[in-house]
């Protein structure tokens, strides 16, 4: 647990607390609470000061001695454990909860980003060997791309920071260099975007004659475009826990 914490957990990193109330009449549903705020410091291995979460302008004062979980939204995915919370404290103006995890990190997926499901329309198409030269020699400028080229539909089934995978009928060979342009929410709108992708592997679907599924590893994609993805994922699992509970 020590070594975990410290290796995928770090501070600034965001952090759910959810919080489960049971009621007096035991014929009614837990009050389940859900409170975002960040991680502040690694203080230990089992031992993590996150920010005291807000609700408008109010702090939320969880008692001390009280047991939560805890979802941490890091660079490698979403992991979760148990926590207690063994004190308070203040920093640098920032107002702390003191907690000693109390169980294992749990790690939804063992990759290296996590895959977030989905049902995203995509278009894309195969670079013409120009392309693929320019990518090769020194990377693919928007001044490089061959404009008005056919692009055809798809539907990614998850994405990551990694890559994607998406679902066609029709199929690119192995080893292909992909444009891929698609949209995600930001921000409350949505925002175009355009990435490289080389296609790792495609296989014919046997539940559904005629489709084929591709995965595809992201190819020369800038770090402030990868960040963003991931941000995208991170806020719709968090989207999808609030759902949950």
């Amino acid at each position: 647990m020590a070594e975990l914490l410290s290796k995928y957990v770090v501070p600034g990193n965001k952090v759910d607390i959810r919080s489960i109330k049971r009621r007096l009449n035991p014929e009614l549903e837990p009050e389940i609470r859900l409170y975002e705020t960040q991680v502040y410091d690694i203080l230990s291995g089992d031992r993590v000061a996150v920010v005291m979460p807000m609700e408008k302008t109010k702090l939320i004062l969880l008692p001390i001695g009280s047991e939560h979980d805890l979802f941490f939204y890091a660079e490698g995915g979403l992991y979760q454990c148990r926590a207690k919370i063994v004190d308070r404290d203040k920093k640098g103006g920032n107002y702390l909860l003191i907690m000693d995890l109390i169980s294992n990190l749990r790690r939804e997926q063992r990759r290296q980003y996590y895959r977030f499901s989905c049902a995203l329309e995509m278009q894309s198409r195969v670079l013409e060997s120009e392309e693929i030269q320019a990518v090769e020699e020194s990377g693919l400028t928007e001044e490089q791309m061959m404009p008005n080229l056919p692009l055809k539909r798809s539907i990614i089934v998850d994405i990551s920071g990694g890559g994607l995978r998406f679902i066609s009928n029709y199929w690119y060979e192995e080893g292909s260099i992909l444009l891929c342009r698609y949209q995600l929410e930001k921000n409350d709108a949505r925002k175009e975007y355009e990435v490289l992708g080389k296609v790792l592997a495609v296989n014919r679907m046997e539940n559904r004659p005629g489709f084929y599924e591709h995965r595809v590893q992201y190819v020369n994609i800038d770090n402030e475009v990868r960040e963003e993805i991931i941000k995208f994922i991170f806020e719709e699992e968090r989207k999808n826990l609030q759902k949950k509970d």
